[in-house]
């Protein structure tokens, strides 16, 4: 990946507060098991909030995942995994993460934060693709980004309680995450120019002389 000084570098993004559409959004994950095949699974709810800057260097993500949102097409794995035997949703409700540093130009960036899961934050690196902006019917203009990123679980003190003789290959040790967000540009503000005000006064009192008297 390509990367470029912040200073000049901006998004082709109007700046503002960018929301999610949860709708075209996704947060999915790999992991290895027996260390001959993966497991793939994803998370219902998530939120996230991106704020565009004038440059990158005042642009800035944090994102938030429930952790029991957590959905491999499995229930009753699902329920080992939050169970205090892997995850420990009680302990790990929630998945944060929040940008130190954005760089990059083009398609192509790097978003530099914090991993917070639990009460254990780590240094962690998203490789970002910006997928383009288009107009939407009717609506807002939409983005697209796409994000990748690797975590090590026993960084964060996610291990597997295993019986006796059990070989620790069960479970890999890295979890590969998946991102596609879809965001939504934030209105225009409105601007009205001295002579839209003279207008608008205008036309209320020519509404409060044609209003009938009171009798």
């Amino acid at each position: 990946m390509t990367t470029a000084p912040t200073t000049a570098v901006k998004l082709p993004l109007a700046p503002g507060l960018w929301a999610v559409d949860p709708h075209h959004s996704f947060i999915g994950f790999t992991i290895r098991h027996l260390g001959v095949s993966k497991v793939r699974g994803r998370f219902n709810h998530f939120d996230a909030e991106i704020v565009i800057g004038e440059t990158l260097d005042t642009t800035t993500l944090t994102a938030t995942v429930d952790v029991a949102s957590i959905d491999t097409a499995d229930a009753d794995r699902d329920r080992n995994v939050l169970s205090p035997a892997l995850f420990d949703v009680a302990k790990r409700p929630t998945m944060v993460f929040r940008s130190a540093r954005v760089t990059g130009a083009g398609s192509e960036y790097r978003v530099d934060g914090d991993l917070t899961i639990g009460e254990v934050t780590r240094p962690t690196v998203l490789a970002v693709e910006f997928g383009g902006i288009e107009s939407f019917p009717g609506g807002p203009r939409h983005a697209g980004f796409e994000a990748t990123m690797e975590v090590r679980r026993k960084d964060f003190g996610v291990d597997v309680q295993l019986p006796a003789g059990v070989s620790t290959v069960v479970l890999g040790e890295v979890v590969k995450v998946e991102i596609d967000l879809e965001l939504l540009e934030p209105a225009a503000p409105s601007k009205k120019s001295p002579m839209d005000v003279v207008a608008w006064i205008e036309r209320a009192e020519l509404r409060d002389r044609a209003a009938p008297s009171p009798t």
